[in-house]
């Protein structure tokens, strides 16, 4: 990957954060987890979907499913600023006058799915997988689950029936920032070694920092990891990336900020001071 082609990803992942960070006011949305994965939906949708605005139903399209529903303003900034919605829809969120809320929904463009209750998405992304064999298609299926999903036992249900029909088409991109909620997960059920776990239910797994698009293009370009079987990517990542002052919090997994500190963490998106966060204020030191 050239410096110029990393630094137009980079760019476009920075301004996906600016609209996260301005999604998190009048109502809040999940912060923490919607910045942890705003890097991969970006090389995702930018660099490895078969998918355009122009393609939205074409039956030859890849598929991106968001299993982790609740990190929707990540996808919605993605979608934004790749021209599948305009930019200026993400000013409705949370408004009864739109669908831009705290959940996808098949209503906004190239959203494939409804989620919100967690650990089902693989499971439809394995029916999708398994009517593109069908029909022979060379169309793929990418879905996005979180860490903590993996508490669901329908998620290792799911991995032993895509390993069973072979489905090769078919990425399971797991955003590993080793939170759920406000616990850290490996205080609630441990999942580590994950690459191993996966490994006995037949998948073959990559591990890479979900914030490098250097690791992404490597891992991404191997997209048949085997003959006849699925893969699953273990991307690690830093809950509230970008944002230090909430990075690694275990309190900031949902956050409603007032205006003024929407622009404070604006301004230290952009490396302009560190905010300082309270359970009533916000200051700039």
């Amino acid at each position: 990957m050239t410096e110029n082609h990393r630094s137009e990803l980079e760019q476009i992942a920075l301004r996906v954060r600016e609209h996260i960070i301005r999604m998190s006011t009048n109502g809040g949305c999940f912060i923490g987890a919607s910045l942890s994965c705003a890097d991969l939906l970006v090389y995702l949708y930018r660099e490895v979907l078969s998918l355009s605005p122009e393609r939205l139903h074409d039956p030859n399209r890849d598929y991106l499913l968001l299993s982790k529903g609740h990190d929707v303003p990540a996808l919605y900034g993605t979608l934004a600023e790749l021209g599948y919605i305009k930019k200026q829809r993400l000013q409705n969120h949370l408004s009864t006058n739109d669908s831009i809320y705290w959940h996808p929904s098949r209503a906004i463009p190239g959203v494939e799915f409804h989620s919100g209750s967690l650990g089902h998405l693989l499971s439809v992304g394995i029916g999708i997988a398994l009517d593109m064999k069908m029909r022979n298609g060379q169309n793929k299926v990418f879905v996005l689950a979180g860490d903590g999903e993996l508490n669901e036992g329908s998620m290792w249900e799911a991995c032993l029936v895509a390993n069973a029909q072979k489905l090769d088409n078919l990425v399971l991109i797991i955003d590993r920032n080793e939170f759920q909620a406000n616990a850290r997960t490996e205080d609630l059920l441990p999942l580590e070694p994950l690459e191993l776990k996966f490994e006995a239910f037949g998948w073959t797994t990559r591990r890479i920092n979900g914030h490098k698009f250097d690791e992404m293009e490597r891992a991404f370009g191997d997209l048949l990891f085997k003959p006849e079987g699925p893969g699953v990517i273990i991307a690690n990542t830093v809950r509230g990336k970008g944002l230090p002052s909430i990075e690694r919090r275990a309190d900031r997994w949902f956050a409603n900020f007032s205006a003024e500190e929407v622009e404070m963490l604006l301004s230290e998106l952009h490396g302009e001071g560190i905010s300082e966060l309270t359970s009533d204020t916000m200051i700039v030191r």
